[in-house]
């Protein structure tokens, strides 16, 4: 069959799923309508490489996300997007975590960000350079960049919920999301304005600050309050794309997107309560702004360039190749810096503040994406044979400014400094092949195929000035290197790779019209860490038309990330005298290896699932899914291992330093949960169309078992904070409510999601305030794994929360529409943090300008008010 051909059968498909989905076009297990072309059955190529299979007749879930569920609002990050439309997809905004801000991380069923497969048509995505470290969701973890693919170059997304490493190798412990490109000529562009409009809750507005009595540093400025809530009008963002498909006749495509965005920053702190400045009665303490952190969305410009090609060669065989460039200018804000701070204080001219009125430094990061694929498919002797060559990178710079390092002196620090970055990069080579074959019992598919892939990970050191310690530093502790970000030093600069080849069988079969059995099968052998095999076995019965039972068993694996395996920074600490090294370090460092470290070993995995199809009345569809995720030697990054017997090992071993925190197979958990998807469509009500749909996610995580060694105990390498933070950081439920209406020229779309409770354990600073022990040895509250949620005096719960979202479209005339809308229209925010003293409770004053969690799984930057023209050709 020719490309032309192809691209019309596919194109008739999708466009058939798109009337029968519209939004959020949860097309899961749709059963066809005999009586209505609009109910035809959708093809998937996610989870099987059988050529025949319809979501309908899938063994495992899949959602199937189409491309006009994607367009139809208001946010233009795919990330986003996901979370409005798939119950079990998680994805925080976090603010003030380094790189994280400007490249953040996304889940499945509450397991980490690398423990889901991204595929785009089919082919493994690469990883981003980033490895996350500070305080988020995916703690140590590297995730694929999903920001970098344009809604718009997106013909649909199929999000398998099941565990398939069997089938598609290391990270598919989750499940696998599979992005497949547009390939149809003509085209659509369109612009989308927006800014948030937004009232924050529980966010006092400063009336007057009186002046201040003494010199010392604690005590508070006199500050009253307008009494009502702080406004914000902030975060305008242009989004500029098009889709085109161009005329290249009948026996090839090209498909190409090109997307501009243009965020400005956003800013939910609160009023700062603490003194500012150290002098009596210094009368800029009652100007200063008092709004002078930057917590929410940093700012950023992007632009995304994908395109999507095909060619036939003779009549059996076709050349593809699709690919994309990104480049992404963020900025991103750390903690300000007061004028009294000592971090700001110049020990080269008397200790006078080098900025006079503090400071906030900014972390400017440079992210280019790069990806390709070249392969040729066609018919040889009745098999499908698919060879391609994949190859992908990711590059992260940082230049820090508005800073300076304070150990070098005022008379010697820029302000400004080249940090370094990270780079990751892949490249793979695969043969698969694919046949039907008969073995007398029913259609039966068979598929074989290979892998070798390629994997590098690089630091590229910063200039001197960002990391070095210099005289201050060591005569009286002044911080080394650039402030809120040191360089990468020449020390941690690192460039290591890895091989690995896999094999796998898969064979899909019909063993009677009720009954499908699919059993797959795959061997992988990394040069780093060893070999691995894996099996899936999952089956569905239909003894009745429109009422289905399915399951599945596997086994599964995710490979030590080359980040985790390599990543390192380090800072310097004046101890007694004598500059040591602490930080983070490789496994395979000495100092890792003196406390205790081993060689990462793949993570290992369980999947068991098993569910009910429901499609017995026209148009309706329901799916309940149980599943049972059992994950050992999970893969996690200790605490910062301190204290007196560190010291210790760490002479005994003839290694300088006095703490460190590397990554272990540290945990097991257990992942538990359930999905219920449901979808109506009613063709005539109003004279128009109405789609319902419904989606809920019910998860649970639990660590079933501990690591120790070298006499750490399970408290101090992995503790109550970053436990419940991996267990209870995320929802425990929830609920997606969509409907779409539609009556030419107008229509509308409402997205109504439920977040249940996050959980957040008493943190280091909070219990130190209390006068809880903060000794290695006698960390009862703060550290103690065995004290449950609510027990210590801490500890903060966020409560569900319903967030709406609502759109209205009008076509003027058949090519174009305008749209307007709002999300988040109620203006919801996560619970306002406590802060100051409550019920007993000190919780010191930084939630007093950091006012929201960004464990928060739908952010805390309120209502979005967004207008867009879009043009169809």
């Amino acid at each position: 069959m020719s490309v032309k051909n192809n691209l019309k059968a596919g194109s008739a498909l999708v466009t058939l799923a798109i009337a029968t989905f519209a939004q959020p076009a949860l097309a899961q297990d749709n059963a066809p309508s005999a009586s209505s072309a609009e109910d035809a059955p959708q093809i998937i190529v996610t989870g099987t490489r059988r050529t025949d299979r319809t979501v309908a007749e899938s063994t495992v879930p899949i959602d199937v996300i189409t491309s006009e569920a994607l367009v139809n609002q208001g946010t233009t990050e795919t990330n986003r997007l996901l979370n409005n439309l798939v119950p079990s997809f998680n994805f925080p905004q976090p603010s003030l975590t380094d790189g994280t801000d400007s490249l953040r991380p996304a889940t499945l069923r509450g397991l980490a960000p690398d423990q889901v497969l991204v595929l785009v048509n089919g082919k493994r995505r690469h990883l981003s350079s980033l490895l996350n470290l500070n305080g988020s969701i995916g703690r140590g973890s590297a995730a694929v960049d999903m920001n970098t693919i344009p809604p718009l170059a997106i013909e649909r997304i199929e999000v398998l919920r099941d565990g398939a490493a069997s089938q598609y190798g290391s990270d598919a412990i989750a499940g696998v999301i599979n992005v497949q490109l547009k390939t149809r000529e003509g085209g659509r562009a369109q612009a989308t304005y927006g800014r948030y409009i937004t009232t924050m809750d529980g966010v006092d507005q400063v009336a007057s600050v009186g002046p201040t009595t003494t010199t010392s540093s604690s005590e508070l400025p006199p500050i009253t309050f307008t009494g009502e809530d702080r406004t914000r009008r902030d975060g305008d963002t242009w989004t500029i794309a098009s889709n085109f498909g161009l005329p290249v006749g009948d026996d090839a495509f090209l498909n190409l997107t090109v997307e501009y965005k243009d965020r400005d920053p956003t800013n939910r702190s609160g009023p700062d309560l603490r003194r500012q400045y150290s002098g009596l009665g210094d009368v800029r303490e009652t100007t200063i702004d008092r709004y002078s952190h930057r917590f929410g969305d940093g700012e950023s410009r992007d632009i995304n360039l994908f395109a999507n090609a095909g060619m036939d060669l003779g009549d059996t065989f076709e050349l593809y190749a699709f690919g994309s460039y990104g480049n992404r200018e963020g900025n991103g804000a750390g903690f300000y810096r007061r004028s009294l701070d000592a971090r700001n204080r110049d020990n080269a001219n008397g200790g006078v503040p080098f900025y006079p009125d503090g400071f906030l430094p900014l972390i400017n990061s440079t992210v280019e994406d790069i990806a390709g694929v070249i392969g040729l498919r066609g018919d040889v002797s009745g098999w499908n044979l698919d060879f391609s060559v994949n190859y992908g990178s990711n590059r992260l710079d940082y230049l820090i400014s508005n800073t300076w390092n304070a150990s070098l002196g005022g008379n010697v620090s820029p302000t400004e400094f080249d940090a370094g970055g990270l780079r990751s990069g892949q490249t793979s080579v695969n043969i698969d092949v694919q046949r039907e074959v008969d073995f007398g019992i029913g259609d039966t598919s068979i598929a074989l195929g290979g892998e070798w892939r390629n994997e590098n990970y690089k630091i590229v050191a910063g200039e001197e000035g960002s990391y070095i310690a210099g005289p201050f530093f060591f005569s009286n502790g002044s911080a080394p290197g650039a402030q809120v970000f040191p360089g990468f030093s020449p020390t941690t600069a690192v460039d290591r790779s890895r091989d690995s080849f896999a094999a796998y069988v898969e064979l899909d079969t019909d063993l009677s019209e009720m009954f499908n059995v699919q059993v797959a099968g795959r061997f992988e052998d990394f040069s780093d860490f060893g070999s691995t095999l894996n099996g899936k076995i999952a089956a569905r019965f239909e003894p009745v038309e429109g009422l289905a039972f399915r399951g599945s068993v596997s086994t599964g694996f995710r490979a030590p990330g080359m980040a985790q395996q390599f990543f390192s920074t380090t800072s310097t600490n004046n101890v007694g005298g004598q500059l040591i090294e602490i930080g983070t370090f490789p496994v395979d460092s000495p100092i890792a290896i003196a406390l205790g470290s081993e060689p990462l070993e793949a993570e290992k995995s369980v999947n068991l699932g098993g569910g009910v199809v429901f499609s017995m009345v026209p148009r309706f569809n329901l799916t309940v899914d149980y599943y049972n995720i059992k994950i050992n030697d999970r893969i996690v990054l200790t605490e910062n291992l301190t204290g007196a017997d560190v010291l210790l090992l760490l002479q005994n071993a003839g290694v300088v330093g006095s703490s460190a925190r590397f990554f272990t197979n540290g945990i097991d958990t257990r992942t538990q949960g359930i999905d219920i998807v449901g979808s109506y469509r009613i063709p005539d009500v109003a004279g128009g169309s109405l789609t319902l749909t419904a989606g809920y996610n019910l998860n649970d995580t639990e660590i079933t078992d501990r690591r120790v060694f070298s006499g750490f105990t399970a408290n101090r390498l992995f503790a109550r904070q970053e436990s419940f933070r991996l267990t209870d950081g995320q929802p425990s439920n929830k609920l997606n409510l969509g409907a779409v209406f539609d009556r030419d020229p107008f229509g509308f779309s409402i997205n109504a999601n439920h977040f249940g409770s996050v959980f957040l354990p008493d943190g280091v600073t909070t219990a130190t305030l209390n006068g809880l022990p903060s000794s290695d040895t006698n960390q009862q509250i703060r550290n103690d794994i065995n004290v449950g949620m609510g027990d210590a005096p801490g500890d903060n719960t966020l409560t569900p929360k319903w967030v709406v979202d609502l759109e209205l479209r009008f076509n003027p005339v058949e090519m174009i529409q305008l749209a307007v809308g709002a999300n988040n229209v109620f203006d919801e925010y996560p619970d306002r943090l406590p802060f100051g003293t409550v019920d007993g409770v000190n919780y010191g004053l930084n939630t007093s300008f950091l006012p929201y969690s960004s464990q928060s799984p739908f952010g805390f930057s309120g209502r979005f008010l967004y207008g867009r023209v879009s043009i169809e050709f």
